[in-house]
């Protein structure tokens, strides 16, 4: 059974996940987008003997506190969707004058070794390389910004598109189950019935 810790960090309040299995003792730590240390803090109450990083896209408030986090859980493999990686690497990846382009960033990989449970789902719109990441036997799906309770990820930034944000939803997350947990990259989690019933940002 899939075990779910949200912390709020930095100035955006991005939901870092640490989702944790314990049969496998394998810990999945999701967006750690900044304050490292409380991340490092919370993720060492788990008895991990596995671990690896997953970015649901590459905006700076998603990744800066990437590298400490990589460090301080032993040099674990991080995923990106590829298509990301321009603006992973970009130094106008920032949010000036509140938030400088992040550094200290690691190598990515585009296959994940192990992956316990877990399901990868392309999700272009909000970034050009944004993923879903779907844990289909717990219901459990992390949407990054892509879905929101009540809205949808912005379109307005470098890489954004409207149409395909709006594929995305409708062809990789609404067929979902409907009682499928969904936790944004901000904000509270919601369930994919009742985006689909209530949510006016979908057409």
């Amino acid at each position: 059974m899939l075990q779910i810790r949200t912390i709020p960090v930095g100035m955006l309040g991005t939901n870092c996940y640490l989702a944790w299995l314990p049969e496998e003792t394998f810990l999945y730590v999701i967006d750690p987008g900044a304050d490292a240390d409380t991340i490092l803090a919370a993720a060492r109450k788990y008895p991990f003997t596995r671990a690896a990083i997953l970015l649901t896209h590459a905006h700076v408030d998603h990744i800066t506190a990437l590298g400490a986090v990589r460090r301080g859980l032993g040099d674990v493999p991080v995923y990106l969707n590829p298509a990301d990686e321009t603006l992973y690497r970009s130094p106008d990846n920032a949010l000036e004058p509140y938030m400088a382009a992040a550094s200290d960033l690691p190598e990515t990989v585009t296959d994940l070794p192990e992956a316990p449970g877990l399901r990868i789902l392309p999700a272009p719109g909000h970034s050009r390389g944004g993923s879903l990441f779907y844990f289909p036997a717990d219901g459990v799906l992390f949407s990054g910004d892509t879905l929101f309770a009540g809205s949808i990820g912005r379109t307005d930034f470098p890489g954004g598109d409207w149409d395909t944000l709006q594929k995305t939803i409708r062809e990789q997350i609404l067929p979902l189950p409907d009682d499928t947990r969904v936790y944004p990259g901000h904000g509270a989690s919601t369930t994919v019935r009742r985006e689909r019933e209530t949510n006016p940002y979908l057409v």
